[in-house]
């Protein structure tokens, strides 16, 4: 009996051990896996990934390097703020004199063009403002407080909300408490959501209305003036700032972003399904607006 319960107890000792054994393996093998690739973390506006813009580039940018993209789609401030803190290895962004800020304080390197669009005034069909009368961006921004009709603001320091807040200063008013002003605190896509339904009226990068524009009604009611150009730029976080930043992966993208193949691709994004690009490719121009 005794020398049974020993054969018993050495068997199940040897199932436990070999079942250990499997799963150690299956573990180092899915971390070898795993592995296979290096992560590179993006942080770039909503506008880059609302439009449809990244599931072209990022795809294609894995296909060429032996690298996993994870992009973290903030405003242009916060990826900003996690380039600062080493939370990302490389930025696309659309607030020039925010990323002058950044570069001129040591946090980023290899700052290059990347592409550029507008910003367009966008509200309701029937204008109760009548923005579509003003000559100007700061002149439709006041049609917009003199009638007290919504404005609904990002409100969250993206590029978009910083060039907002530039055309109301030009325009003389300060909106901040005004009870027809409403911050969202949310990305592009949401914000336009928010103005369609409050029948309010919104500033926005024309990529990403052109992009959602079919479920909305708003229209585009203010377009063409200079204070409404939206650049974006591509930038390195610097390497000599952090330990363990994946800086040749980061280099890596900034190369392919300004490379001509991607440049080309830029250019045609959008013609198809829209009749126009949504971005124009700048990459070895002269800065646009300059």
């Amino acid at each position: 009996m005794t020398s049974l319960l020993f054969g018993r107890d050495m068997l199940a000792r040897t199932y436990r051990g070999t079942v250990l054994l499997v799963a150690l393996a299956l573990l180092l093998l899915a971390g070898a896996c795993g592995s296979s690739k290096d992560e590179l973390i993006l942080a770039t506006t909503t506008s880059t990934q609302d439009s449809g813009l990244l599931d072209v580039l990022v795809p294609q940018f894995e296909d060429q390097y032996d690298y996993n993209v994870k992009v973290i789609a903030v405003g242009s401030g916060e990826a900003l703020a996690m380039g600062e803190r080493g939370d990302a290895d490389v930025l696309l962004v659309h607030s020039p004199g925010a990323e002058q800020d950044f570069m001129d304080a040591g946090d980023g390197i290899n700052r290059q063009p990347v592409m550029h669009n507008d910003f367009v005034i966008v509200g309701p069909a029937d204008d109760p403002a009548g923005v579509a009368d003003a000559s100007t961006a700061a002149g439709a921004f006041a049609a917009i407080a003199e009638a007290g009709a919504p404005f609904i603001s990002r409100g969250d320091d993206s590029g978009t909300n910083a060039r907002e807040l530039q055309v109301w200063e030009a325009a003389g008013i300060d909106p901040a408490g005004q009870s027809w002003y409403e911050e969202t605190g949310q990305g592009m896509g949401a914000t336009l959501q928010v103005a369609n339904q409050k029948n309010g009226y919104t500033l926005s990068d024309r990529a990403t209305f052109l992009a959602t524009q079919d479920s909305l009604d708003l229209e585009v009611l203010g377009e063409g003036d200079a204070r409404l150009l939206n650049i974006y730029h591509v930038i390195q976080v610097n390497p000599d700032n952090f330990d363990d930043l994946n800086d040749q992966g980061a280099a890596d993208f900034v190369g392919f972003m300004v490379a001509s193949d991607t440049q080309a691709t830029i250019g045609e994004f959008g013609v198809d399904d829209y009749g126009e690009p949504l971005f124009v490719p700048d990459a070895g121009k002269p800065e646009p607006g300059s």
